[in-house]
């Protein structure tokens, strides 16, 4: 064997071992693709697209991942649309505490309002916290977390839920009445089957669902999006 060879092979070797190291995940936790290959991904804090205006610490890959419960729950959610020419689009799931202490670190420094106009135009940025938009530890960071909305099957446009995922203001809570028939409609449509299959929502974001019984109610992990 060539000294050449000999680097090769150890270079591929170092490659597998760091590409199996970035895929591990801990007991009771998968890569959704894995259960719901079909599903839509656009995991917004690993983008620029979103209240903070920049990239979330700890999110390093649009790899969705979440507990293998809620995983298999939200696929019976995708069947269930899938009858009816519709589909689920998925913004963010288990998110690490780093993340969340990004979210504080932003909420704190009141001069950066970059995507204010966007996404709490209405909300005064020093109020976040008291108005539970922005909390010190957050549900998705126990892996039974997630946000999304409906896309139509063909087209694969967002259904109109009335405003924009992770808009900070009342138009945007579940219950909201400012609404058109169609909108009402909509929400109407996540909200049931969601609830149906075992997701309890939160009242302030028509997005955001928890799985009952979820398996990890006190723990809040911190290992990151890859």
């Amino acid at each position: 064997m060539t000294i050449k060879t000999f680097i090769y092979l150890g270079s591929l070797i170092l490659l597998t071992l760091g590409f199996q190291q970035s895929i591990t995940l801990p007991d009771g936790f998968v890569y959704v693709k894995s259960v719901i290959p079909d599903l839509d991904v656009e995991l917004r804090y690993f983008s620029t697209h979103n209240f903070v205006g920049d990239t979330i610490d700890g999110y390093n890959a649009n790899r969705l991942i979440l507990t293998k419960q809620t995983a298999e729950k939200l696929k019976l959610v995708q069947d269930e649309l899938q009858q009816q020419n519709l589909c689920l689009k998925v913004y963010d799931g288990y998110r690490p505490q780093r993340s969340v202490n990004h979210f504080i670190r932003w909420a704190k420094d009141l001069h950066d309002t970059i995507n204010k106009q966007q996404f709490y135009p209405e909300v005064k940025k020093r109020n976040l916290f008291n108005a539970g938009y922005i909390a010190s530890r957050s549900g998705h960071s126990r892996g039974s977390t997630v946000d999304l909305t409906i896309i139509d099957g063909t087209t694969g446009k967002p259904l109109d839920m009335g405003s924009p995922y992770d808009f900070f203001g009342e138009i945007s809570w579940v219950a909201h009445e400012a609404l058109t028939n169609k909108q009402k409609k909509n929400r109407q449509i996540l909200q049931s089957v969601m609830l149906k299959h075992n997701f309890r929502n939160y009242s302030k974001e028509w997005w955001h669902f928890t799985l009952r019984w979820e398996p990890f109610p006190n723990t809040y992990f911190d290992f990151e999006v890859e």
